[in-house]
């Protein structure tokens, strides 16, 4: 007859779901408390701007600065419009857009041949994008008035949109050949032997693939065009022709002590670089962690 020994089960160890939640267990009031002070110090400024917004000129002085409007006006928003921003905001419109578009386009197909191409004349040409970087605008502002002068473009939205294009090349040149670098080459050369050519590469493999890029340099060149400033201010001269930041600074000049309508007009001219950040949020996220998971 044969007898067994029962054999002790030993505990299962710990898994990795435990350790989280001890982990998660543990609060961090330190961090929580500087986290709090950091967004209180981002959100009373935005919330003193908007609720200014809202105040007359009146109220402004007499009212505590953080308190509700009470009542609320909209004479700020009226004046602003009085004054033609109207006029001022499609200025800002058709050169953001006339720079952009040609920009990115440009250095999307110039980023492509230089990475796909194998002639020296193409890395030269890389090198010179990179040099590009090297050149203040400042630096530059006199000789770029000289040549909008002789051909006879001063004081027009095309003045501001040529330099614009220009500057806005390298950097965007960089950024966009690293992604286009990334691509790998067994997908071109899977579609070399289907017969694409170059071109068609380009707009059905590379394009749609650093899609997160180009809105990354799209919504980059766009804030730096929006918020241009020294271009209008030589290269311009007559009201008409104004954009968003000029038109503020002058604005301003013609408003000193009215603090609501300086603002209002502040928040007018933020708010198309919101709404794209919104829209593109998700494309310019990817575009900006790109390569850390790596």
């Amino acid at each position: 007859m044969t007898t067994t020994v029962a054999t002790p089960v030993a505990a299962p160890p710990r898994t990795s779901a435990a350790r989280r939640r001890r982990v998660k267990g543990s609060r961090n009031y330190l961090g929580g408390f500087f986290a709090w002070t950091w967004l209180a110090i981002i959100i009373i400024p935005i919330y003193y701007v908007v609720i200014t917004t809202f105040k007359d000129q009146g109220a402004y002085f007499t009212q505590n600065p953080l308190a509700l409007p009470n009542p609320p006006t909209l004479t700020a928003y009226q004046q602003v419009f009085e004054a033609g921003i109207i006029r001022y905001f499609f200025n800002s419109v058709i050169v953001t857009v006339g720079a952009v578009i040609p920009l990115v386009l440009f250095s999307f197909l110039a980023s492509y041949a230089i990475v796909r191409g194998s002639s020296r004349l193409l890395r030269f040409s890389r090198t010179l994008f990179l040099l590009g970087l090297a050149i203040p605008l400042q630096a530059t502002i006199i000789p770029i008035y000289l040549i909008i002068t002789r051909i006879h473009m001063y004081d027009s939205l095309g003045a501001l949109i040529l330099p614009s294009i220009a500057f806005g090349i390298p950097l965007t040149v960089l950024i966009l050949s690293n992604f286009i670098r990334d691509v790998p080459r067994e997908l071109f050369e899977s579609m070399r032997l289907d017969g694409c050519t170059d071109w068609q590469m380009a707009w059905r493999l590379a394009f749609p693939l650093t899609r997160p890029a180009i809105v990354t340099v799209g919504i980059y060149n766009g804030l730096n065009v929006w918020n241009g400033f020294l271009f209008p201010l030589i290269l311009t001269q007559s009201p008409e022709k104004r954009v968003m930041p000029l038109a503020l600074w002058a604005f301003q000049g013609e408003y000193q002590v009215n603090i609501p309508a300086v603002l209002a007009a502040v928040i007018l001219s933020t708010l198309p670089i919101l709404i794209l950040y919104i829209v593109g949020r998700r494309q310019l996220l990817r575009g900006l962690t790109a390569g850390f998971g790596k």
